[in-house]
């Protein structure tokens, strides 16, 4: 199962920094919002992929079961995966991730794309970790 989470969350986090890099190119242009939500999107999903691959590794490597994207992510770094940089980043994503249903604000949309490169930094780390 982990391997399978693991994969899928690989092939979310490609098309994710695709989408982004893509809307980086449509900045001046009238398109870019329809492009910035897609790629808010892409986000979301990312990051259930993530914190779901985290769960199942937990469970199956370490024996450690979790239930929420937090306490997980608490979890991975309690068994040294994460440093506290690291981890204090992937809680902030979390919480942009539980703020993209109001992404029909323009100022919180913007947060949270201009976001979107640091944190594809730390999921790929992330990724790296658990493959």
């Amino acid at each position: 199962m982990v391997i399978k989470r693991v994969e899928d969350f690989k092939k979310s986090l490609n098309r994710l920094e695709e989408a982004v890099n893509k809307t980086f190119k449509y900045l001046q242009s009238e398109d870019y919002s329809f492009f910035r939500d897609s790629a808010i999107q892409r986000f979301e999903f990312t990051v259930e992929i993530m914190w779901k691959s985290i769960k199942h590794y937990l469970l199956e490597k370490e024996g450690i079961e979790c239930v929420s994207p937090k306490s997980c992510l608490r979890e991975f770094f309690v068994v040294s995966n994460l440093d506290e940089e690291e981890a204090k980043k992937l809680l902030r994503m979390i919480d942009d991730r539980n703020l993209t249903s109001h992404t029909y604000h323009e100022e919180v949309a913007e947060e949270i794309f201009y976001n979107l490169k640091d944190y594809l930094d730390v999921m790929k780390k992330v990724l790296k970790r658990l493959q």
